[in-house]
């Protein structure tokens, strides 16, 4: 038996306190050693060796996390640059691993981590952290930025059309419900996107659903989806491409149905020849053996959609042609003949490079200016989804070629193309121009030598195939009063003299060429749509010259004042830090050699090769010296410090910075670059340009509504859908053509902000304005564009015909539905280079407010912080 005194005694011993814990003289030496050799490494930029000591000091002295968190994230940001720079990138990140395990609730450092990882091209890691860090601290503005311009990626806006369109979506419905009825009681989903065909086959009474996703932002979305319509357990969801499934490992056994609406613009491009191949051989059951009609369905397999039949037309359209094709002689005083011809990188041609895309995609009735139909719609290809022989040969059949009959006269700009979905005998989706659904069509331009003018009459040479799996088309010829004319070679004067093809001849010609072929090929290049679309800009070229020729003018004036300083023989230098193919720089190398005194040394930042050949050719050809127009990034030793002086003792008499992307928004770092700029200018020297006015209107638009989120549950047939998916909807629109747009003004155009290029005090961070409605309706959006201030009295406008730009717009959380002669008082404010607006109604004014308030009113004061 225990002894009981020993127990009690041992019971009665009093407690001891928390131990304090024993000062150790070595340790703490090591932290205060360390901690100062981090500060000094860092006054020597040794970032690396400064992380390591930081590391060590918060390792073992982690309470003094908040002291130092500063100056670590400062390291540590400065140490991966320069990792980056070096092509370190797994030590970037095992560093901010390192950091995370350190500073688990630090927002900074997590968006940091995300923007790392969104460059590196893992976007979806990089929406998890842009997440969490909105999740750490939801008012952060760069993790709600960078999250905001990563849902774009994720989550395309697509998505959100399709959703909203309930007649799609309620066609796929009755289509699966057919199917599960008569006995297809297996199903497989094939890139599932949200969910809603796998739960429409799940509701319609199927035994089992499957579905896959490759995405896997996509993926973990349907998973919620799936959970929150009470299917978790009876739809599996596999994050996987359906071409890596295996049976049993992935699925028990064959299914009856696959589901998929795995097709684009063009039908073919997202894989769905190779997805139902594949499905056919290893996922599905046989198809219906035509010798045993009495099978049951769900002993054979099927697809929904059971085929498609593809149309197409030819279009005159002059936006499409001003994307693709150089359309003019000259720009502000440049000659362009030298060059044969600049073609876009969308082609289906035999000489097209390998990184040619066969088509691009537009919504024809939205393109501004519209479009002319030239042709009937045409029967370009059939294909049965339920015949696996056919689609195995589909991509190995010889070219087809067609002759299209031509009913009216103009110029043939491209060949638009579109589909029918046959979802099954009574089901079908057209994706044509006329009808109002999510889709656009797909679009082949025609990039001949010569306009492609045809007449009445006249046949068009089409060639079809599906060569690597997309479907391509090409006008190879028209066909006049039995002749043919190849594209590739023929001009418009030869119609009268050009004779019937002779293999003999062509053989010989063909050879002949080939002598000829180098010089031939070595004036044709490739600029991408939106470098065209500018070069194809007269109106902005002009006006950059006259505000050019206006500086060089005031500038020589200035070095005749003051001629005993300044050499006369000095050139201006001007550094055009323009992102892509501009030829600013040479038109401003032309106008100091026109004027014979006071060269102009011209340098441009680009950095294809093929560009620097094109710009090197128009040198040549307008007359301009080699050595006045240099290539910048030749002459910088790091690349991402762009913005130098042009020499030690020099300074830069212009400097063009591409302020607008072609997307409608104001570039990232647009301000910090300006600033940078103003101290590397001479007395008199300007930024091109000046100044940027944003200006903006009220609207009502559903189609922008549609486009941003999914509006409630009837338009996914009643399934929980929107409150998933919107959580990637992102406030502001962009490529918007505001001239097309579906919508209605509710007010005119008033200023939204300015930003000043050249005068840091005249710049502000937030700004608020009334506007007064002209018209009743519901306030959903605020478009805007960008009146761009070359000068103080040149200016081109991003809102034009001619605008290689495109326009954007800020949709609002809460509609405001407002009456003729209401205010609405906007707030704009820019943070680094996003715009946000948000929108209160005033619910009364009186006739003195409103004559006095009329005009817009900053609502702070001009602050100097925000260049």
């Amino acid at each position: 038996m225990p002894n009981e005194m020993a127990r009690s005694k041992k019971a009665r011993r009093p407690r001891r306190g928390p131990r304090e814990p024993r000062e150790d003289p070595a340790r703490n030496e090591l932290i205060s050693r360390s901690l100062e050799s981090a500060q000094q490494c860092l006054l020597q930029q040794d970032y690396g060796t400064a992380f390591v000591h930081y590391l060590l000091v918060l390792n073992l002295a982690p309470v003094l996390k908040d002291f130092a968190r500063e100056s670590f994230r400062f390291t540590l940001f400065k140490w991966a640059d320069e990792l980056d720079s070096l092509g370190r990138i797994q030590d970037l990140f095992d560093c901010y691993e390192q950091a995370v395990e350190l500073f688990p609730t630090d927002e900074v450092i997590v968006n940091s981590m995300g923007e790392h990882l969104f460059r590196m091209g893992f976007r979806d890691e990089a929406a998890a952290h842009f997440h969490k860090a909105l999740k750490l601290r939801p008012d952060f503005p760069e993790a709600k930025e960078n999250f905001y311009r990563v849902a774009n990626w994720l989550v395309e806006r697509w998505h959100f059309l399709m959703l909203n369109d309930h007649g799609r979506n309620r066609k796929y419905q009755l289509a699966i419900q057919r199917a599960v009825q008569e006995g297809c009681s297996t199903v497989l989903d094939i890139g599932t996107g949200t969910g809603i065909l796998g739960m429409c086959a799940k509701k319609a009474g199927a035994r089992e659903v499957y579905a896959c996703e490759l995405s896997k932002t996509m993926y973990e979305l349907a998973c919620e989806v799936v959970s929150a319509n009470g299917m978790a357990d009876s739809i599996r969801i596999l994050h996987m491409k359906s071409l890596e499934m295996e049976i049993p490992k992935d699925i028990p056994t064959r299914v009856s149905l696959v589901v998929t609406e795995t097709v684009d613009a063009g039908l073919l491009g997202e894989g769905i020849i190779e997805s139902l191949i594949h499905a056919w051989k290893h996922l599905l059951l046989p198809p219906p053996n035509p010798e045993e009609p009495q099978s049951a369905p769900s002993q054979t397999g099927r697809v929904i959609p059971g085929g498609a039949t593809v149309f197409g037309m030819a279009v005159e359209c002059q936006e499409i042609r001003r994307h693709h094709r150089l359309c003019v002689s000259a720009v502000g005083g440049l000659d362009l003949e030298a060059v044969r011809e600049i073609r876009s990188p969308v082609s289906c041609s035999v000489d097209a490079d390998e990184s040619a895309e066969p088509y691009t995609t537009e919504r024809l009735s939205r393109l501004p200016g519209g479009f002319t139909a030239l042709t009937g719609p045409c029967r370009m290809l059939d294909i049965d989804f339920n015949n696996v022989q056919e689609l195995e040969s589909l991509c190995s059949r010889k070219v087809m070629r067609l002759r299209v009959p031509v009913t009216q006269e103009g110029v043939v700009d491209a060949l638009a193309v579109w589909f029918q979905l046959h979802l099954d005998q009574e089901n079908s989706i057209s994706t044509g121009p006329q009808e109002n659904t999510c889709w656009e069509q797909a679009i082949y331009p025609v990039q001949s030598l010569a306009h492609c003018s045809v007449k009445r009459n006249d046949e068009l040479l089409l060639e079809v195939s599906c060569r690597d799996a997309y479907l391509r088309l090409c006008c190879v010829a028209i066909v006049r009063d039995g002749q043919m004319f190849h594209l590739d070679s023929m001009e418009e004067e030869d119609y009268s003299t050009v004779a019937l093809p002779n293999p003999e001849v062509d053989l010989c010609s063909a050879l002949a060429s080939l002598q000829t072929r180098h010089d031939t090929v070595s004036n044709m290049f490739t600029l991408e749509c939106s470098e065209i679309a500018l070069l194809n800009n007269v109106n902005y070229h002009n006006s950059f010259r006259m505000a050019v020729e206006k500086l060089l003018t005031s500038l020589r004036s200035s070095r005749e004042m003051q001629a005993s300083e300044v050499s006369s023989s000095e050139p201006f230098y001007m550094l055009d830090v323009s992102e892509g193919f501009s030829v600013l720089s040479l038109l401003t190398a032309r106008l100091g050699q026109d004027s014979g005194s006071s060269l102009v040394q011209a340098y441009s930042s680009v950095e294809k090769d093929q560009h620097q050949a094109l710009l090197r050719l128009l040198a040549q050809s307008n007359g301009v010296e080699e050595s006045a127009l240099q290539f910048w990034l030749s002459h910088v030793e790091d690349d991402s410090a762009v913005l130098q002086r042009p020499a030690s003792e020099k300074l830069w008499s212009a400097i063009v910075l591409d302020c607008i992307e072609t997307c409608g928004l104001i570039r990232q770092r647009l301000m910090e670059k300006a600033t940078l700029a103003r101290c590397l200018l001479e007395d008199g020297g300007r930024i091109f340009p000046e100044r940027i006015v944003i200006h903006g209107l009220l609207v009502e638009s559903d189609t922008l509504l549609q486009e941003s989120a999914v509006q409630g549950t009837d338009p996914t047939l009643g399934f929980n859908i929107a409150p998933f998916i919107n959580q990637f909807t992102v406030p502001v629109h962009v490529f918007l053509d505001l001239s097309t747009l579906e919508c209605t003004h509710l007010s005119d155009p008033v200023e939204l902000f300015t930003l000043d290029l050249m005068n840091s005090s005249a710049n502000y961070i937030s700004r608020g304005i009334r506007v007064r409605v002209s018209a009743p309706g519901k306030v959903t959006a605020v478009p805007f564009w960008y009146q761009i201030y070359l000068d103080a009295d040149l200016t081109v406008t991003t809102f034009s015909q001619d605008s290689h730009w495109k326009q954007a717009a800020v949709v609002l959380q809460c509609p405001l539905v407002v009456n003729t002669g209401d205010w609405v008082q906007l707030t704009i404010q820019l943070h680094k280079s996003s715009i946000s607006i948000t929108a209160v109604r005033e619910e009364a004014v009186t006739a003195d407010d409103a004559t006095a308030e009329e005009e817009p009113v900053p609502m702070d004061h001009p602050q100097g912080g925000l260049c």
